[in-house]
């Protein structure tokens, strides 16, 4: 079970449950994999601002950028090629959740977190030793395959082996190390942007080897959650490693109902086509709805371009990459504060409250940049310049506390555990799918749109804001076995497809036991 603290079973069962240094330092290593993530998501950004690199992979847009007559500040980086860069490594992850899926169901959690470091440490080499465009885009699609494997396992792990009390902070450790790999980027594109010679993109890919190796060597210290061992059928290991974690060797109710759970997730044979069941259907529709949301919030529009979008209102290279180091320190900082705030505030009340918060930080930008920032306008005025960046951040901020980490925390903690599996493939996969429309469409949204483009977005964050108003339930403090029982069959409207008799018979389940116990 992903619960713990004093988590109860379906019967209102307290297990008992410390939150244990195995725990603590299994989630920090496991968390690493969005510090690879936050970094490959940070440095392209960068990368794709420094002359060097686009004079070797993007001749046509270096010369664009140098000579201001030939095209508008909006469109000076408009170009398929270089957004290619940027988003094939999304359209790598969505092809490899697949296999993913598999893997996490059948060889567990931890071994697709050690392939997730295999791909990456392979893709990095690849990209900072890369000659031609060839080898640049290949290297990429090496790292894609890493997040695809590392977004699967590390919020599923993050969920199965926390203790229910403390699951919402734990598992945003996992976009906390986002929001740091994002930082640890801009601040190492800000340096090496200053080598001469012409080399210091090759040091920003090249660094990426570090939180692969983190991620690796984490991978192979890491135990196994007990319930993927169970699944497994290792029971005696996922009892042992159920003592562990709990810090008691009063872990048989629990063990039990692990075990129960488990008999009951394998009676359904295809987890891909139970998830479209009428009972399932709620959580699937908000997983997907959550991960369309967090991209068209535009913070990966800000957070891969950030050096570019700040070079192209005006900010000259050297002060938008000081920008985006701004901006990548607020985003750690805010996350911290999610943190601190998901499990005593609840998920509702900050999703809300950040709605809020960027509608109206992105509507005040659109209105600035219309106003002050032409086709061919001049550097926008220090004061101005300030400005932006604070509302930028102040954007930043409420994603990095809302929709960043419960956009991943929500759907690991919701699906039950005959579908957690694939739910969670659902998920990874159409984030990465929307994540790419975006890298690969920003720039040219930029040129077309300009300063409307925040428009664009902050309609969005209206529509979103609305959906989590009426149809997402709070599920602060809900073991994840009892939310059938606690969330969804309260709610006003979820709770019509919880009628379920159908369903149970149609996978010949027991209808004495519920199927959605879950672990």
């Amino acid at each position: 079970m992903a619960g713990g603290g004093f988590a109860a079973s379906g019967g209102g069962t307290e297990f008992e449950a410390k939150i244990t240094p195995i725990v603590i330092i299994s989630c920090i290593m496991a968390a690493t994999g969005g510090l690879m993530f936050g970094y490959d998501v940070g440095v392209s950004g960068g990368v794709t601002s420094m002359t060097p690199f686009l004079e070797k992979f993007f001749p046509e847009v270096a010369k664009r950028t140098k000579d201001p007559k030939l095209n508008s500040n909006y469109c000076k980086y408009d170009n398929q090629g270089l957004q290619l860069f940027t988003s094939s490594l999304y359209l790598a992850g969505l092809t490899a959740t697949f296999f993913a899926s598999y893997t996490t169901r059948k060889l567990g959690r931890k071994l697709t977190m050690l392939i997730a470091g295999v791909f990456f440490i392979v893709g990095v080499v690849l990209n900072a030793a890369a000659q031609d465009l060839a080898m640049l885009i290949i290297g990429r699609i090496l790292l894609g395959c890493g997040v695809g494997f590392a977004n699967q396992a590390v919020p599923l792990f993050l969920s199965e082996i926390a203790p229910t009390r403390i699951r919402g902070g734990l598992n945003i450790l996992f976009q906390l190390n986002v929001t740091i790999g994002i930082l640890f980027a801009n601040l190492v594109n800000y340096g090496t942007a200053k080598i001469k010679g012409g080399w210091g993109w090759r040091v920003s890919l090249g660094l990426a080897g570090v939180p692969a190796a983190l991620l690796t060597i984490g991978a192979l210290m890491v135990v196994d959650t007990p319930n993927s061992l169970i699944e497994r059928d290792r029971l005696d290991e996922g009892k042992a490693v159920l003592k562990r974690i709990r810090g008691t060797d009063n872990v048989e109710p629990e063990f039990l109902e692990l075990v129960e759970a488990s008999r009951v997730a394998k009676l359904v044979k295809h987890p891909f086509r139970n998830l479209l069941m009428r009972r399932n259907r709620p959580q699937l529709v908000i997983a997907v709805a959550l991960q369309v949301f967090q991209q068209f919030t535009g913070i990966n529009a800000i957070m891969f371009y950030a050096p570019v979008l700040f070079d192209t209102v005006g900010f000259g290279n050297d002060a938008a990459l000081y920008s985006a180091v701004i901006t990548g320190a607020v985003n750690v900082l805010s996350t911290v504060v999610s943190i601190y705030s998901v499990d005593r505030v609840g998920r509702r009340v900050l999703l809300l409250q950040a709605g809020v918060q960027m509608f109206l930080s992105q509507v005040v930008i659109a209105v600035l940049l219309g106003i002050k920032v032409k086709d061919h306008s001049e550097d926008l005025s220090r004061g101005y310049a300030i400005f932006v960046v604070i509302l930028i951040c102040t954007f930043v901020s409420a994603f990095a506390w809302s929709w960043g980490p419960l956009g991943w925390l929500i759907p690991s903690e919701t699906f039950p555990l005959e579908t957690r599996s694939a739910g969670q493939s659902v998920t990874v996969c159409v984030n990465l799918l929307f994540t790419f429309v975006i890298a690969q469409a920003f720039l040219s949204m930029l040129c077309h749109f300009k300063f409307g483009i925040f428009f664009f977005f902050s309609g969005w964050v209206l529509v979103m804001s609305f959906f989590v108003l009426f149809l997402v339930p709070e599920t602060k403090n809900v073991p994840i076995e009892e939310m059938t029982e606690r969330v969804w069959k309260q709610h006003r409207v979820w709770k019509r497809f919880m009628d379920d008799d159908d369903d149970n018979e149609k996978n010949g389940i027991d209808k004495g036991f519920d199927p959605h116990s879950q672990l």
